[in-house]
């Protein structure tokens, strides 16, 4: 039987191990999270004096076009983003999965987009939207592609999707990969017996077992999506005419150079309580599915 000596020494060890990992947690983001909840019920400009002005920030949010129009924006790419980045990552998983040659290299080649930092890959899609694509688009005379989507206003923001899908799908399709191998086999093989299709299959055997690999993707997907900044800054820069500003790039432009410190702070905790939201209403969602299930 162990002294209480040893348990209290053995208590000291891990909370020596944790230490740090809580020092840093609290350093970069608890303290900046309050001091910018502080901060958003001020008019400060990143400079200089300031005074408290109440919820004043908070009531301008919502009066503010440029605001509401990288909501909108945001929320549609999100939207958007998530469905396609969840579906091409199921197919990719269960083609993955499956029995065939080389599917590890597969894998690792699959992973690649996820290793590459969010500016590199903007910076190499950048040049192939804005030179490659374009002369391929002249050389076949298809006038769509002979201008630079990123130019265009109405479809610059397919191109910033397109670079974030890519990037994203990577992750989680090794997750879903992680949770195709959780399957017992029994099961395709009862179902096999029963002589289920393969639509059925996957409804009805690998759908409700991949559930809760899929409330996880949901949620982080959602998060990521929500929360694009490398993209924009690194292809559109929120061009052309603000179409493609997301509410992460807003704030960090306009608090940062553009003298609104104060009142983006107050923006930057409206998109903290609306990403908890989404990430809430999601997890009681597929909670509550894989109850019924």
């Amino acid at each position: 039987m162990k002294t209480t000596k040893q348990i209290s020494s053995r208590d000291k060890t891990y909370l020596l191990m944790i230490l740090p990992a809580i020092i840093l947690f609290v350093a970069f983001n608890t303290i900046p999270l309050i001091t910018g909840a502080v901060y958003s019920f001020t008019n400060y400009k990143g400079y200089g004096d300031f005074s408290f002005v109440g919820l004043r920030n908070y009531i301008d949010l919502f009066s503010d076009e440029r605001v509401r129009n990288s909501y909108l924006f945001t929320f549609k790419y999100a939207i958007i983003g998530t469905i396609l980045i969840n579906l091409l990552s199921i197919l990719l998983a269960m083609g993955l999965n499956s029995k065939i040659k080389g599917k590890t290299v597969l894998r690792g080649i699959y992973f690649i987009p996820n290793i590459l930092g969010g500016l590199i890959i903007g910076y190499i899609f950048g040049f192939f939207f804005t030179y490659i694509l374009p002369a391929v688009g002249k050389a076949v005379h298809i006038g769509f592609l002979e201008n630079s989507i990123l130019a265009d206003e109405k479809y610059a923001w397919l191109g910033v999707l397109i670079v974030g899908v890519w990037q994203a799908v990577a992750m989680n399709t090794i997750i879903y990969i992680s949770g195709l191998q959780t399957i017992p086999s029994d099961i395709y093989e009862a179902g096999m017996v029963d002589g289920v299709t393969p639509w059925k299959k996957f409804t009805k055997l690998t759908f409700p077992m991949l559930l809760p690999f899929i409330s996880i993707n949901l949620v982080l997907s959602t998060k990521n999506m929500l929360m694009v900044f490398d993209q924009i800054v690194s292809l559109t820069k929120g061009g052309p005419a603000q179409s493609t500003e997301s509410i992460s790039y807003l704030i960090y432009r306009n608090g940062m150079d553009g003298g609104q410190f104060g009142f983006q702070s107050a923006n930057a905790v409206l998109f903290f309580i609306v990403i908890v939201a989404f990430a809430i209403i999601q997890i009681k969602i597929t909670g509550k599915k894989e109850e019924q299930l």
